[in-house]
């Protein structure tokens, strides 16, 4: 897995801003990785198998790395894949005429865990929706292990990279320029 991140360019290093709000040195840029159908469909079949067992019924990830994984990840499993998205009030929410049958059994995924933020959401989304979630799949999980969404949790690879809240950031003590890769 890293080396197909490392092949498609997805390791940048510099001062990041990321979609937590924490700054850090490095940065894994999925959609480089994710603009490639064969690393996406490995990484998506390491999750897929992963989560085979959990017997859901539909795959949810919330937007934007998400959408390309739930659908990738559903398309192996044979399932249907749908997507969270930013509900106006600080969540995440079924829309899109979307619909879960109550009970009906979920798939999380995601693409890089750092603080857990969007899968949280989502899982709230699912719930929220009538659908039971069984399980949490992420492309990359930054923080070793630690989160516990009280799930079943698979990770496709992991990968220790420093994170700071912005008040404790050397990054910006050192006066080096801050990079939203989201707007490059």
């Amino acid at each position: 897995m890293i080396a197909a991140f490392e092949e498609a360019g997805a390791f940048l290093s510099g001062h990041f801003l990321l979609t937590s709000g924490r700054h850090s040195d490095r940065y894994l840029e999925k959609f480089n990785l994710l603009q490639w159908s064969g690393p996406t469909e490995l990484v998506c079949r390491k999750m897929a198998d992963a989560m085979r067992d959990r017997a859901a019924v539909t795959v949810v990830g919330p937007t934007t790395g998400g959408i390309i994984l739930s659908y990738e990840v559903a398309r192996q499993l044979g399932l249907r894949g749908i997507i969270a998205e930013p509900d106006g009030e600080g969540g995440f929410a079924i829309q899109r005429g979307f619909r879960l049958q109550p009970g009906e059994r979920v798939l999380v995924v995601d693409d890089i865990l750092t603080t857990g933020g969007s899968i949280v959401q989502t899982l709230a989304a699912v719930r929220a929706a009538g659908g039971e979630p069984v399980g949490v799949a992420v492309m990359v999980d930054r923080t070793a292990g630690v989160m516990d969404f009280g799930l079943p949790f698979f990770a496709a690879t992991t990968v220790e990279m420093q994170s700071y809240e912005a008040a404790d950031c050397p990054l910006c003590r050192d006066a080096i320029e801050l990079r939203d890769p989201k707007r490059e």
